[in-house]
């Protein structure tokens, strides 16, 4: 008697079994999408939109103290992380745009002035006007009452005193409040390099006197 072999019938057209993929723990799913987060938000902060707070009252009554600001970082080139470099930007900074830049006389600190002069102008600031290629320019912005500059007889300002060319690449900013602030007239100019982003958004403000939210400048538009 012959020995039979019994194999499967593969003909019989029964489907095989399905393996069903291991689903991911709700441990490994919070910690993927938290990651993710936090990625996204550091590449957000590095390339795009920088959150900044202001400390003091130097761009009185542009900015006030309590203001949050959301701040451009692409328009002129983000910083390329661990370098002097920046990405290429979408245009030059240019006159009378509010820039957050590292102050010069200590770069670990982040300062906001508004650019008055590029390079290639010509600047002086004498008895209460900025003369920018020898003519006066309108600066509605400015805190009413908050300017009484030099006079022509005496000016203690280290730059601005008399007429001054701004090298290329770099840039003279002034404060809105311009008898409390520190800026290109008493430290010099601001490098190109140095700036890392235009203020273009108030998200929120806080009164810290007061305690009480200024409802009227959230979402207000900084050009």
């Amino acid at each position: 008697m012959n020995d039979l072999q019994v194999r499967p019938d593969r003909d019989t057209g029964a489907a095989p079994p399905v393996t069903r993929p291991r689903r991911k723990s709700l441990f490994r799913e919070y910690s993927e999408a938290i990651i993710i987060a936090v990625l996204l938000a550091l590449f957000i902060r590095q390339f795009a939109v920088q959150a900044f707070t202001i400390p003091s009252g130097s761009m009185m009554d542009t900015l006030l103290i309590g203001d949050y600001i959301l701040v451009n970082k692409f328009l002129f080139g983000a910083e390329i992380p661990l370098t002097e470099r920046h990405l290429p930007g979408l245009r030059d900074p240019r006159h009378g745009d509010i820039v957050v830049f590292k102050y010069p006389n200590d770069e670990a600190r982040d300062f906001i002035k508004r650019i008055v002069a590029v390079g290639g102008d010509t600047i002086q600031v004498r008895d209460n006007r900025v003369l920018l290629n020898g003519q006066p320019i309108d600066e509605p912005y400015v805190r009413p009452g908050s300017f009484t500059g030099p006079s022509s007889a005496q000016c203690s300002y280290a730059y601005g005193c008399d007429p001054l060319k701004v090298p290329a690449g770099a840039y003279f900013v002034m404060g809105d409040n311009r008898d409390n602030s520190q800026d290109s007239r008493y430290w010099g100019f601001v490098r190109r390099d140095k700036i890392r982003g235009k203020a273009f958004l108030i998200y929120w403000s806080w009164n810290g006197e007061g305690h009480w939210l200024r409802w009227q400048r959230l979402g207000k538009y900084l050009p």
